[in-house]
This record gives C-alpha cells, sequence and structure tokens, in this order.
C-alpha cells in the first residue's frame, strides 16, 4: 500500500535559528514555527497558535540560519518525522518536520533602499477615454 508523509506549513518563526554541526561536519538548523488560526464565534474574535518545530540540513540550513529571524515568515515543506529520547528511565518522544523546502516570504527592503513616502511612485489613473 503506498503512503505519503508530506507536510505543507506557512507561519512566523518563533525564535532565532539555532544552527549547529554534526560530529561528521553536517550543518542542521533548528527553528519553531507558530501557525496562528483565526475565527469568529459570535461577536467574539478568536486565534490559536499551534506551534512546530522545524528541522533543516546541509546548505538550506544555513540559508535559514543566515536571513532568518525571530518573527520572519516562512513556508515550509517537508516530511514528519518522530525521535525517541530516554528522560530518567522513561521514553519520550519528539515529533518535528524535517524541512525539504523553505520560502521567504517576508517582503525585505535592504537599508540602502529605504524608500521614504515621498519616493513612492503615485497610483496609477487610468484615464476615461
Amino acid at each position: 500500500m503506498p503512503a505519503l508523509n508530506r507536510i505543507q506549513l506557512i507561519g512566523y518563526l518563533g525564535r532565532d535559528p539555532d544552527s549547529r554541526f554534526t560530529p561528521s561536519g553536517k550543518r542542521v538548523t533548528h527553528f519553531s514555527l507558530g501557525i496562528t488560526q483565526r475565527w469568529r464565534t459570535g461577536d467574539e474574535n478568536r486565534e490559536q497558535t499551534e506551534w512546530v518545530n522545524v528541522e533543516v540540513w546541509d546548505r538550506l540550513a544555513e540559508i535559514c540560519a543566515e536571513y532568518l529571524k525571530k518573527g520572519s515568515l516562512v513556508y515550509v515543506e517537508g516530511r514528519i518525522k518522530t525521535d525517541k529520547y530516554e528522560d530518567n528511565g522513561s521514553n519520550r518522544y519528539f515529533t518535528k518536520v524535517v524541512a525539504l523546502q523553505v520560502q521567504f516570504l517576508d517582503r525585505r527592503q535592504s537599508d540602502d533602499e529605504m524608500t521614504a513616502p515621498e519616493d513612492v511612485a503615485p497610483e496609477f489613473e487610468p484615464s476615461n477615454n
């Protein structure tokens, strides 16, 4: 029977990425991703945030560590992986997303290209001919 382990998420980084190297020299970067769902119940606005741990490897890990920071908006596509570890004699499980693709969704302006309000191009107004 075929199986599929694929997840797509869009959210904001909850903390700055943490980048390290494995003993074999591979780079791995971790960050948490907050995905907020908003809805309305009667006259009340409600929201719930799910936090997901994300792990990125190799060149993509390097890019994420360099350009992402707390609050960055990203699209993450990857697979779910559960690790097991022992804590005080009992088995604990830790679920994370191993990212295969990360897209930066923030609109970013470099420090040299800061636009003053008077530098913004006027909106196009079509003629009524």
